[in-house]
């Protein structure tokens, strides 16, 4: 793997304690999804020592398979392909090169629960995403960011949130579909949904937008909206 991109950007909240964005691997250079895993501890455990206040790790993953806490086994892909568990709520979904993984490990505040966090990242995404002339919307009991269904269509979704908590520190986070290829999602049951399709932000802009174009205007939204919510 080559050398990670610069960083991005980093904010000064408590103190010398800062958030830190950093970008870690794109294509065409995307990082193997257990390096994620090892960066993301990594980064938890700067949290509990005191470190920083948390690190937002963007990137690309290679393509894998992974299966939140509530997928079953009828969701998996059909033709036998590996798939990762993880201690992530959600069910099975695919990242990829294309696909723009943010990691926020960061403390929630006091009372702040995972579900109000997936909301916050929903209101990012959104903004995001409205910013590169696409029109994300929530579907009501559902998480994760979609385009609305059109003359009678199923709505297409766009981005998958899935998180975990332990101690109030948040590892996990979201994929947002830019320029990635739909064919992985054809070979399993995405999300556990079965009565809706996958959109890419390219499919819906009708031009490439890729993990790279998004990640400067993604940013800014998103420390933003740590600032509210993180320890």
């Amino acid at each position: 793997m080559s050398s990670a991109p610069a960083l991005v950007q980093r904010t000064a909240t408590r103190g010398s304690l800062d958030v830190v964005v950093d970008v870690v691997g794109l294509s065409p250079d995307p990082v193997p999804y257990d390096r994620g895993l090892e960066l993301q501890r990594a980064a938890a455990a700067r949290v509990v020592a005191g470190e920083d206040r948390g690190t937002v790790l963007l990137l690309e993953h290679q393509s894998v398979y992974t299966a939140g806490r509530r997928s079953r086994r009828s969701e998996y892909p059909t033709d036998g392909t590996p798939v990762v568990p993880v201690d992530r709520g959600g069910k099975v979904t695919w990242h990829g090169p294309g696909q723009l993984v943010g990691y926020p490990v960061v403390r929630l505040r006091n009372r702040l629960g995972v579900v109000d966090f997936v909301r916050v990242l929903e209101d990012v995404l959104i903004e995001t995403v409205a910013a590169l002339r696409v029109e994300g919307v929530r579907i009501p009991e559902r998480s994760g960011v979609w385009s609305r269904g059109v003359d009678g269509s199923p709505p297409e979704k766009l981005a998958q949130i899935g998180l975990h908590a332990a101690d109030g520190i948040v590892t996990h986070g979201f994929a947002l579909n830019c320029s990635n290829s739909l064919a992985p999602f054809a070979g399993f049951v995405p999300c556990g949904l079965t009565d809706a399709g996958v959109a890419t932000l390219s499919t819906l802009a009708g031009r490439t937008i890729t993990p790279a174009e998004v990640i400067p205007v993604l940013t800014p939204c998103l420390l933003r909206a740590i600032e509210e919510v993180a320890e």
